[in-house]
């Protein structure tokens, strides 16, 4: 299994030939991200699930007590990039609301089951992120 700087330089290589499917079942984008504090671009390898024509990822970090550094970046930037597959398109990032983070939440514990395990690790809320394309 891929991982960190290993997976997006494979991903992108490869057109995500290699890194796409990390696991049988389970997919990754490549999320980039503009630094909020640096400006400078982030990319990370993330689990994704489908919502519509949305992509949609966890913040989870393991269950760590602080969200990544990464959804803090898009909190201050939401527009950002996505690569899938050989796609790579911008699009614009939101936190699921409410109403629709149970549903949404479910869909990505079904790809990923850990990250029910993970909200036993924490005492935050993990963000569910939205990605809608632009058209």
């Amino acid at each position: 299994m891929l991982y960190g700087r290993e997976h997006v330089e494979k991903y992108r290589e490869t057109g995500g030939e290699v890194g796409h499917e990390w696991q049988p079942g389970v997919h990754t984008l490549l999320l980039t991200t503009t630094g909020h504090k640096s400006g400078k671009p982030y990319t990370t390898p993330l689990i994704y699930g489908e919502d519509g024509s949305d992509y949609v990822v966890v913040a989870s970090k393991g269950g760590a007590p602080e969200h990544p550094d990464w959804y803090r970046n898009l909190e201050s930037h939401p527009d950002v990039e996505i690569q899938v597959g050989r796609e790579v398109m911008g699009a614009t990032a939101r936190t699921a609301s409410s109403q629709e983070r149970p549903q949404l939440w479910a869909k990505m514990a079904e790809i990923w089951p850990d990250y029910n395990e993970y909200t036993r690790k924490t005492d935050r809320e993990i963000p569910v992120v939205v990605l809608t394309p632009h058209s």
